[in-house]
């Protein structure tokens, strides 16, 4: 199993780091302790992490300065942020793909992270109010332009992905997927068929199976590893081009996370886990 991924010339070990949570509650404004916010960046290269994933709309804006501040320059380690979504309070996300908008996002990505050429631009999410091809379009004017290196897109279909690789290339999708939430089987598998990345959000497994005492905290216990940890081991031997990026606030937790890349489940375990939690049929 490859613990590395390369889009669009650019290699990276596929276990990464999410930034949403070293910003305040709801994901809204500073972090109660900004210490430990940068303490948690530094630590997760210093445990060889080189793919750090944010949004400009953590915090807003926060969480791309938080990194700027602890790791600029970067070297070798790969930022990959996105724009697509308004906040307007604590936990509430309104999705905008006005061109204009998206193109303001980029540049204002540029000047906080310090970067000439953002690593990868993600689109947060379609905009329903805006023909989609428009917000393609930008996205594809932005790499022509050389102000990103690489486009993805987050929260998507199969249908989705074609249409907008039919505009701009594509390099990675960020969607919900976890061991428990199976919903994006397909687009993974389209994924990897087409050599995307695929950097699952919310990768690990939580509610009635995570639960204490659960069948995932079973199996855990005798795979002699966290939920947590078979969660991401898990992600890991799914699929060639699979990304996750845990988030923590916590250099304890992040530790534990990063543990995972060097577990190997069996496959007896993998083989549970797949009948803890089967795949949805189509429609269900």
């Amino acid at each position: 199993m490859s613990s590395s991924f390369t889009y669009a010339a650019q290699t990276v070990q596929r276990l990464g780091f999410g930034a949403m949570r070293i910003t305040g509650p709801g994901v809204w404004g500073p972090p109660r302790d900004r210490g430990e916010a940068l303490a948690v960046l530094r630590r997760a290269v210093e445990l060889g992490v080189d793919f750090i994933d944010t949004a400009d709309s953590y915090g807003p804006a926060i969480s791309e300065e938080l990194i700027a501040e602890a790791l600029h320059p970067y070297g070798h380690v790969r930022v990959a942020t996105k724009a697509g979504l308004l906040r307007t309070g604590p936990d509430e996300w309104t999705p905008c793909g006005r061109p204009a908008y998206l193109r303001q996002q980029c540049e204002l990505s540029l000047r906080r992270l310090g970067q000439e050429s953002l690593d990868l631009f993600q689109l947060h999410r379609i905009d329903a109010t805006v023909p989609a091809d428009e917000q393609f379009g930008l996205l594809g004017e932005l790499l022509a332009e050389g102000k990103v290196r690489a486009v993805g897109l987050s929260e998507v279909s199969v249908e989705d992905i074609q249409r907008a690789r039919a505009v701009v290339p594509i390099s990675t999708v960020q969607n919900l997927y976890n061991v428990s939430r199976r919903e994006s089987e397909t687009v993974l598998d389209y994924c990897e068929t087409n050599g995307i990345g695929f950097i699952p959000w919310f990768p690990v497994a939580a509610g009635k199976l995570a639960r204490p005492g659960g069948e995932l905290d079973q199996l855990a216990a005798d795979a002699g590893c966290t939920v947590a940890q078979m969660s991401l081991a898990w992600l890991l031997a799914r699929s060639p081009v699979m990304m996750p990026i845990p988030g923590t606030s916590s250099v304890v937790h992040l530790e534990e996370n990063c543990a995972a890349a060097s577990i190997e489940l069996s496959a007896d375990v993998l083989a549970a886990l797949g009948r803890v939690a089967p795949v949805p049929s189509v429609g269900a």
